[in-house]
């Protein structure tokens, strides 16, 4: 059975990047496998599908919730629950639920993760065990990063029921960030993870994820910035305008046969005072003018 895609690597973002990046990568990906602009193109609708399930599994703040603790689960579980969801663990949930407890279940594999160390005997008394911890993401923008202040999020965490039992419970909390919080802070907040049915509870480790904007994404700490242009410009040189995270526009410097890719280092452009990197890509051009398709086939005739 073929794996399924990875939806953040299928956007082309990486997990760390904010609910508003996703969709602008969606917006893009869709744009430019979509099958009006590529028509007769299996190779383009194939990908335009893959581009529509990855944002049904990570487009909305909700379902990307949804499958990044399926995900956590899921390497739990040694990949035993991959695209399943947390009502559906029943029967085998006991044989792996141990998983989740750094400090031992008790009973042997199989038995009920309730049923505590009276089995052990002649043995030193274990530390107290504790949950598993749960990573959760929260969003804000650069200007509520740079005041900071309360804000709430929502996560699901294993809690025991009256059955005895494991069963997911959705909550939501609040949590203070102070004025100037840095892109990927981890906040440990102790004691609000899942629940352990013999000892303490994990707690949840919280990433901020600052959403840099439109034409930006974070690639890990660094702040990057897309600035497109023209393929003549790229090839022979010359300057495209910018504007910066601060606001201030200026002309960048293009040397001679810059490639798609390439990088310009800013120091304390960013966001923060951090470094921004400029990174060349592609004009895209909607339609070509009846001047620019004349030109670009002389072009290919000339080999390029």
């Amino acid at each position: 059975m073929m794996a399924e895609a990875d939806p953040y690597r299928v956007l082309g973002v990486g997990n760390n990047a904010s609910d508003a990046e996703i969709k602008r990568a969606f917006r893009k990906k869709a744009r430019q496998f979509h099958p009006d602009r590529n028509p007769d193109d299996a190779g383009a609708e194939a990908k335009f599908k893959q581009v529509q399930a990855a944002h049904e599994k990570i487009g909305t703040p909700e379902a990307r919730r949804e499958y990044d603790q399926q995900q956590q689960m899921a390497n739990m579980f040694g990949g035993g629950m991959r695209g399943g969801n947390f009502g559906g663990m029943g029967g085998g949930f006991e044989d792996v639920i141990g998983q989740m407890f750094s400090g031992g279940m008790g009973g042997g594999r199989g038995g009920s993760p309730f049923a505590g160390s009276r089995n052990r005997t002649n043995q030193q008394r274990p530390a107290r065990p504790k949950g598993s911890d749960i990573r959760v993401s929260l969003d804000v923008t650069v200007a509520e990063a740079e005041r900071g202040g309360t804000f709430s999020f929502t996560f699901k965490r294993l809690k025991p029921n009256p059955l005895g039992t494991m069963e997911p419970k959705s909550v939501t909390m609040k949590t203070t960030l102070e004025a100037g919080v840095k892109h990927g802070t981890i906040k440990r907040l102790k004691g609000q993870g899942h629940d352990h049915p013999e000892g303490d509870a994990g707690d949840v480790l919280l990433t901020i994820r600052i959403d840099a904007g439109e034409g930006r994404y974070w690639d890990g700490d660094t702040l990057v910035q897309e600035v497109q242009t023209t393929f003549s410009t790229l090839m022979l040189g010359g300057k495209v305008k910018v504007k910066l995270p601060s606001g201030k526009e200026g002309l960048l410097t293009v040397p001679p046969n810059t490639r798609v890719g390439d990088r310009r280092r800013m120091s304390k452009a960013g966001i923060h005072g951090g470094d921004l990197d400029l990174e060349f890509v592609l004009l895209e051009v909607d339609e070509l003018t009846d001047e620019q398709r004349i030109a670009l086939q002389k072009l290919a005739k000339t080999g390029l």
